[in-house]
């Protein structure tokens, strides 16, 4: 550390002044605040629309409000998700759901302008009051934990002052006035682990990078985010990039890095767009650049745009990529961090690792400590997404049991189904049965059941799953993202999807369950990388704690979700089925339901697709379509000859 930190510490109490007063004079604004969140969730669920709306019927009804931009609240489910904050009204801020156009003008005409909130569409107050509930009073709210999350829906990503007035880049400060190895003793002494799937020590991978010979270091955030129905990394960058480039930041002083490097991928453009224009807004603040308020610091961060490997994810083929070669990883060591990008010491960590080490300098190690478990400090963020009643990003603290986060934070399983499994970590993780339910959410609790963390994809399917299907559709996704540079991982994940695809078209053979065991522990033991190594897992834990529908599937030709189409067959229960009633016949696409002599339905097999529209659209109150499997044991019901002219 610097002799005299004085002047760090005035020019950030300059820009923190500075940023307190814009946000201050927004708070006390007496117009009302209309809070839209606005991360690619939101977007995709019609946000822009709702906005345009809000700004159309605020135009029009001569209503002067403020119309403010957040990132993502986490709540998938709900949205677009919009806050009200309208002080005159004498209500507290109020958070609303599914805030379509329509709604938006109808809250600028009701709320805003005659003061009633329309409590038929509200979700709750995002504060304590005597007059609304409050959403803290529901667990989807109250068992998080928010560490990483913390910011995202309440500040404007594209605004660098919000961050700074709610003590954004303070810990920067912190860091630039202590010797390095006390930060990398401090991150050690929290117990942060990486947040991209390894759980390796970050401390530790700073500790070896300081040690690194060289002086031109590297820090490099990896953003290339490739896990099927994982979105964590991305909402991050679009909702709260600024905590993740102060992470990079303090690694940097750390280790005694120059320069940085985001890897994002390309399918992520709001996220580089708004990543990009806050790297800038960093530097024309100073806190970025030459002489990182007036440190004598230089440290500076660009930002690659991957092409959308999955491999990628790996290391040494990250830094392939960005050399300009074919995203390949290779043999360890040299480690990055000894050698890495452009043969300079390199430390790669992932977006949420980077977004955790500003709390943690600001509050300490004992104090992260004190969230999560021995082995595991902290929180975990999951994209919880599948068959679950409130899907999104979810914080956690570690420890935290699966049937508490499904059941007790995500509502359970919808439609008064039953939970099948849960699928953990990625297309390279593990699935789960209800066995496991109670298995604590931490590194190595979730390894020793079979699963892992990875990056904090979860996926929970209900009874109707067919896990010889899942498996199916995982390999597929791995065996096609294989980089093809281990002939076992190239050829054996191909071998092994091959045989999936048999069994879920009713063609198992003897011996199938046995060659799966055997070729997946010969692709585990003979790659070279994470991918090739954990592309089994689906297999292996389908395999172990649901070899009964492999077994249905191979000898009985039934598949026991009832969802491989070869192997299922939808019938018209006559008993149930209402005369007169046409429901399933107008949405059946091929023709396959006809009527019956006495004017009830049935189904020909020979056109049947098996798409299931006429079981959706048949009427509760006779609920007489069915679906059975094997397919042969659907009631032959004959069509009735052609009427001739």
């Amino acid at each position: 550390m610097t002799a005299d930190d004085s002047p760090i510490r005035t020019a950030y109490q300059v820009l923190a002044d500075e940023a307190t007063a814009r946000k201050e004079a927004f708070d006390q604004s007496p117009l009302p605040k209309i809070h839209i969140g606005m991360a690619t969730c939101g977007i995709a669920s019609g946000a822009l629309e709702t906005q345009a709306a809000f700004e159309t019927a605020l135009a029009e009804r001569g209503v002067e409000a403020h119309v403010h931009t957040v990132g993502c609240v986490g709540h998938c489910y709900a949205e677009p998700v919009v806050v009200i904050d309208h002080p005159d009204s004498g209500f507290p801020p109020i958070l609303y759901p599914e805030v379509t156009p329509g709604k938006a003008k109808m809250l600028v005409k009701l709320f805003l302008e005659e003061g009633d909130p329309r409590f038929e569409h509200i979700m709750g107050a995002t504060v304590e009051n005597e007059m609304i509930p409050s959403v803290t009073e529901f667990a989807r709210f109250n068992r998080e934990k928010r560490v990483i999350m913390d910011r995202c829906g309440r500040i404007d990503p594209e605004q660098i002052h919000e961050y700074l007035a709610d003590g954004g880049y303070h810990a920067l400060v912190e860091a630039l006035c202590q010797p390095p190895e006390a930060l990398i003793d401090t991150i050690e002494a929290a117990g942060l682990r990486g947040r991209g799937g390894a759980g390796f020590p970050t401390g530790r991978k700073w500790r070896f990078a300081r040690a690194a010979t060289g002086t031109d270091k590297l820090i490099v955030c990896n953003a290339d985010e490739g896990d099927p129905g994982a979105y964590m990394d991305r909402t991050l960058l679009e909702s709260n990039p600024h905590q993740v480039i102060e992470g990079m930041l303090v690694a940097a002083i750390a280790v005694g890095a120059t320069g940085g490097l985001f890897y994002v991928r390309a399918e992520y453009p709001l996220a580089v767009r708004i990543l990009t224009q806050a790297i800038e807004q960093a530097r024309e603040c100073g806190v970025l650049g030459k002489n990182i308020l007036g440190s004598g610091m230089d440290f500076d961060i660009d930002l690659f745009q991957g092409s959308g490997a999955f491999v990628c994810g790996e290391e040494t083929a990250l830094i392939h990529s960005v050399e300009g070669y074919r995203g390949m990883p290779r043999h360890r060591p040299p480690f990055p961090v000894e050698r890495g990008l452009d043969g300079r010491p390199t430390v790669i960590n992932n977006v949420k690792t980077l977004a955790t080490v500003p709390p943690i300098v600001e509050k300490g190690a004992d104090w992260f400590r004190g969230i999560g478990t021995a082995d595991s400090p902290g929180t975990a963020v999951f994209s919880v997404v599948g068959n679950v009643t409130h899907p999104g990003l979810v914080e956690i603290p570690m420890g935290v049991t699966l049937r508490e986060l499904i059941f007790d934070i995500c509502g359970g399983i919808p439609n008064k189904k039953k939970f099948k499994a849960v699928q953990i970590g990625g297309p390279s993780g593990g699935c789960l049965s209800a066995d496991f339910l109670d298995t604590p959410v931490d590194f190595d609790a979730l390894t020793r059941a079979g699963a892992m963390m990875g990056s904090g994809g979860m996926v929970v399917m209900d009874e109707d799953a067919c896990m010889v299907d899942v498996s199916r559709f995982f390999l597929d996704f791995t065996q096609k993202e294989s980089c093809g540079k281990c002939t076992f991982c190239r050829i054996g994940t191909r071998h092994l999807l091959d045989i999936l695809r048999r069994i879920t078209r009713g063609e198992g053979r003897e011996g199938d369950i046995e060659q799966l065991e055997s070729l997946s522990r010969a692709v585990k033991a003979g790659s070279l990388c994470g991918l090739g190594k954990t592309a089994p897992n689906p297999v292996l834990t389908s395999l172990a704690y649901f070899r009964d529908e492999y077994e249905a599937h191979i000898k009985e030709g039934r598949c026991p979700g009832r969802a491989c189409r070869p192997l299922t067959a939808f019938y018209i229960d006559l008993e149930k089925c209402a005369r007169g009633c046409d429901a399933c016949v107008g949405c059946c696409p091929v023709d396959a339901v006809f009527t019956t002599s006495n004017r009830k339905k049935g189904i020909d097999q020979s056109l049947c697709v098996k798409c299931g529209e006429c079981m959706v659209a048949c009427p509760p109150d006779y609920d007489a379509v069915v679906k059975i499997s094997p397919a042969h044991l659907a009631p032959v019901i004959e069509r009735p000859p052609e009427k001739k002219d």
